[in-house]
């Protein structure tokens, strides 16, 4: 099929207006202008790639911290609608034990394609910049312990973040990096010296900075410095209005302006209602959007990846820019060669933004899985 768009978002280009040819699960042709033969769809607004999000927990009133296939397909559906076409799931701290149940029933949903990959988030993190995590939980990273999740996700484990000062924590980066997975760094207490070792250990991720984390100092800089101006590092950000100020936003893209992630960090309450909710043994409240803890830690987003599109460009952002966050950027942050991007031998994940920027339609591998355009 042809598709045409009043705008189509490439990296690095803007075609407006612009054509896409679709076969079978690949694009195969992408134009400016005219298309070479009558479209199939002409679609009104920005037609972008598909929403890569490697950093979510839950939505559409599930969560993949309960290790549940069907509550994880109740998520990554939620989230299609808004245009995410690839998403990694993301665990909380817990036992080990149960760690293990649930990289095992997510790495199925993996191998299926429904979803992109798995993200440990603990439970080998800083007991003082938990957040929602349970402290009684978290532990220095043991080669056991690495090694064991590792197997249970038999390849499917994409991403796991580290506090580096913790015991051992270097020579789990290491470990995770040369079994192929990516290591992010976050939920930290570092020094600026502690940071660079872990990225020179592999490290290459800052996972969802300024939020749990020693924050910037003129003499003693912490890990945040380290992140920003180091190119071997992507930089997530959650973009909602509550985790992170627009002026920390602008700062992070002028410091690191191809290197920036959007990630939603979203729970259970994303695309969803607000009520009462769990992020794995932690209970939750959902008031007017926000999630906290009972003793009012923020608890993850109830954001969208659509949301922190709009958002980030009502902060400063161009579209362009946003929409690389959202899509090229988090899919090269954890080697997916083939999705975040409007390019020839794409798959055809496609999302149609209109001038509000609210997802209209939304394709994933040639298929429209959600429409309301002509």
């Amino acid at each position: 099929m042809i598709l045409t768009g009043d705008r189509i978002i490439t990296p690095g280009r803007t075609l407006a207006p612009g054509w896409v040819r679709v076969e079978s699960e690949r694009i195969t042709e992408v134009g400016e202008g005219s298309p070479p033969a009558p479209a199939d769809h002409s679609l009104t607004g920005s037609l972008v790639p598909g929403f890569v999000d490697i950093h979510c927990h839950g939505g559409g009133g599930a969560s993949f911290t309960v290790g549940d296939a069907g509550q994880a397909q109740q998520v990554a559906a939620a989230h299609l609608r808004h245009g995410t076409t690839s998403l990694v799931a993301s665990l909380v701290t817990d036992e080990v034990p149960a760690l293990e149940r649930h990289v095992r029933v997510l790495g199925e949903l993996v191998t299926e394609g429904l979803l992109a990959g798995i993200h440990l988030e603990g439970p080998w993190l800083s007991r003082d910049l938990c957040g929602a995590h349970e402290p009684t939980l978290l532990r220095p990273p043991s080669p056991q312990d690495v090694d064991r999740l590792l197997a249970a996700g038999d390849g499917t484990v994409r991403m796991v973040t580290i506090a580096p000062e913790l015991d051992g924590a270097l020579g789990a980066v290491r470990r995770i990096h040369d079994a192929g997975v990516v290591v992010g760094v976050g939920h930290t207490d570092a020094t600026w010296e502690q940071a660079r070792e872990a990225i020179d250990a592999g490290a290459t991720v800052a996972t969802h900075l300024f939020n749990q984390i020693r924050g910037l100092h003129h003499r003693r800089p912490g890990p945040i410095a380290a992140l920003l101006e180091d190119g071997r590092v992507w930089v997530e950000l959650i973009s909602d209005g509550v985790h992170v100020h627009p002026a920390m936003l602008r700062l992070a893209r002028s410091a690191a302006p191809e290197r920036i992630v959007l990630v939603t960090d979203a729970m259970g309450a994303a695309a969803a209602q607000d009520g009462d909710y769990h992020l794995g043994p932690i209970h939750v409240q959902v008031r007017d959007g926000v999630a906290r803890t009972p003793t009012g830690a923020i608890a993850g987003s109830t954001l969208t990846m659509a949301g922190a599109v709009r958002h980030s460009v009502a902060s400063g952002f161009t579209l362009e820019q946003a929409v690389d966050a959202a899509t090229r950027a988090p899919a090269d942050a954890i080697g997916l060669a083939d999705v975040g991007r409007l390019e020839v031998g794409a798959r055809a994940d496609l999302v149609v933004l209109d001038d509000d920027l609210t997802v209209g339609s939304v394709m994933q591998a040639g298929a429209w899985v959600h429409r309301t355009t002509a």
